[in-house]
This record gives structure tokens, C-alpha cells and sequence, in this order.
């Protein structure tokens, strides 16, 4: 027969491997949205700077077409 102090100690054991169990994969949830929200962060900066840099570069973009027959050609600056 088991004696008290080894029930007690058996318990708290059991008792501190499942709050260490719990809080890692608590910290593995926390690690993989911190992860995944830096990443939407980023790319959300990238797609700001590319539509930044598109922009710049048509209105550096001033040349003019016109329609000729369907087709477009490049006309001189006026």
C-alpha cells in the first residue's frame, strides 16, 4: 500500500508535468500568431512600398499614345 507522502508527492508531480504540458503549448500558440502577424505586417509594408514605386513610376511615365487604325502608337511631346 502507498503511503500518503508518496500519494501526495505522485500528485503534485503529476500536477506540475500538466501546468509545464499546458503553459509550453500555450507559449507555442503565442510564439506562432506573434510569428504569423509579424509576416502579415511585412507584407503589408512590401505591398505598400510596391504600390508606392508603381506610382512613382507612372508619373515619371508621360508619354501619350493615340489610336491609329487600333493600334496604339507613341506620340511626341506637345
Amino acid at each position: 500500500m502507498v503511503g500518503k507522502f508518496e500519494r501526495n508527492k505522485d500528485t503534485v508531480q503529476e500536477l506540475t508535468e500538466s501546468a509545464a504540458m499546458h503553459v509550453g503549448r500555450i507559449a507555442v500558440i503565442i510564439a506562432t500568431a506573434v510569428r504569423d502577424v509579424t509576416r502579415e505586417i511585412g507584407d503589408l509594408v512590401t505591398d505598400g512600398i510596391e504600390m508606392r514605386e508603381a506610382s512613382r513610376r507612372a508619373q515619371r511615365d508621360n508619354r501619350s499614345f493615340e489610336v491609329i487604325d487600333g493600334e496604339f502608337e507613341q506620340v511626341a511631346e506637345k
